[in-house]
């Protein structure tokens, strides 16, 4: 279980600091304005890298679902027009890169259809996300690993035979795995964190790590705590914005605090070898009890008299 894997410039995996993506999927409602601050508050909280979704929506949205009527906060328009107006436009994805490279953090995505992976290869983006709805797409797998960089393989939603199989398609070097429930948000007895040690022990040549869709925090703590190298949690400026994902998502003052707790957990987990600290020293001085011989004599006569006694 020693696996690491290199993202940018940073390593992720066994004994590494725990790298955390906020992911923002589509929660800026196509607003670049949005977005940036989103990147900013990722930025100040201590993340190392923001995620984004990409679609073409017309290979991902089902033809027969194009012309359907919503309400969106443009106005009542078709699902098709919609799925257009939330995704960024190549100038808008420069300005992100540009913004994210001013702040030092990583950027990259979720591509949803093969068309979506070659439009991100415009970028120097250094890593793909597989969502979990994508899992069983080994078209869109294999266009991935072709282009030669780290994949982040989802799993909720699957079964162990189709996590099999896709780790099949994409190989184990530069793959990551996390551990996943597609629920928005999740009930904690749905969260299944033991999933994580069974993720390590059936791949222990992958980092495992988590992403969750919780309303709290307290339960990524657990999963670090288990052994999740990554951790993915969705943000946003408002839970009370437009969208689907917003009610599972942290607001930035929750993304500061959760960050802040996964660094203290980093340094609390050590290397498990027990050593005797030089901060312990003078507590042993005073408390520890040295056993001598005379000490043993005198417990077996004790332990004798105690016997004799009750037998009498």
């Amino acid at each position: 279980m020693n696996a690491k894997v290199q993202i940018g410039g940073r390593w992720v995996g066994f004994q590494c600091p725990t790298y955390f993506i906020a992911e923002i999927g589509i929660n800026h409602n196509g607003s670049l304005a949005i977005a940036k601050a989103m990147i900013d508050g990722a930025a100040a909280a201590g993340c190392h890298a923001v995620k984004f979704q990409k679609r073409t929506p017309e290979l991902c949205v089902p033809r027969d679902q194009w012309m359907i009527e919503r309400e969106t906060p443009w106005g009542r328009m078709t699902y098709i027009d919609y799925r257009r107006r939330v995704e960024f436009s190549y100038e808008d994805y420069l300005e992100i890169d540009r913004h994210c490279k001013k702040l030092g953090i990583d950027w990259f995505t979720s591509c949803w259809d093969e068309e979506a992976v070659e439009f991100m290869e415009k970028f120097d983006t250094p890593a793909y996300k597989v969502a979990s709805a994508c899992l069983t797409d080994h078209g869109l797998l294999h266009k991935m690993r072709s282009t030669g960089r780290p994949v982040i393989l989802s799993t909720g939603m699957s079964t162990m035979e189709e996590i099999n199989g896709a780790i099949e398609v994409l190989g184990q070097k530069s793959l990551l795995i996390a551990h996943t429930v597609s629920s928005y948000p999740c009930k904690l007895e749905e969260l299944n964190l033991n999933m994580i040690m069974t993720l390590k022990n059936a791949f222990p040549n992958i980092p495992v790590g988590y992403s969750g869709h919780e309303a709290g925090l307290v339960t990524t703590y657990g999963a670090v705590a288990l052994g999740a190298c990554f951790v993915e949690r969705h943000i946003t400026l408002d839970r009370a914005m437009w969208g689907s994902d917003q009610s599972a998502s942290l607001v930035l003052d929750d993304l500061k605090e959760i960050v802040a707790g996964i660094r203290e957990i980093d340094l609390a987990m050590g290397d498990g070898v027990k050593r005797v600290y030089a901060s312990e020293e003078s507590a042993k001085a005073k408390l520890r009890r040295v056993v001598t011989a005379s000490d043993v004599i005198f417990d077996r006569k004790l332990n004798n008299s105690v016997s004799e006694a009750l037998m009498a």
